[in-house]
């Protein structure tokens, strides 16, 4: 079953990939990464859906740009960027997915579940 939410979440990351998010006051760990993409910004010709590479250490996915290229990565995020995930509160709880959206002004929000 799918379900829409509009609900505010923390979320952390290596890279740019999220690897945790908190929903409801409980942490759910990021299995694994099952899609990535931008709603709402036209996307150039052949350009495809891909996750980039998870490296460095677990920090704050949303971290702010160093102040002479905010104006360049404001203008790539014309839409919010959608990461489809499985996760889980627990080893002993059953994976589900999510769909944890950024939008231009670096607020997360889980848009989807589904079980």
């Amino acid at each position: 079953m799918t379900r829409r939410h509009p609900d505010p979440v923390e979320v952390r990351g290596t890279g740019d990939r999220p690897t945790h998010f908190l929903w409801r006051d409980r942490v759910y760990a990021v299995r694994e990464v099952l899609g990535h993409w931008r709603e709402g910004a036209p996307r150039p010709e052949g350009a495809r859906r891909s996750a980039a590479p998870a490296t460095g250490r677990s920090r704050p996915v949303a971290e702010a740009p160093p102040p002479a290229a905010a104006g360049r990565i404001r203008a790539e995020r014309a839409g919010r960027e959608v990461w489809r995930v499985e996760a889980s509160p627990g080893r002993a709880f059953a994976a589900g997915v999510y769909d944890l959206s950024l939008d231009p002004a670096g607020r997360w929000t889980l848009t989807r579940t589904a079980d």
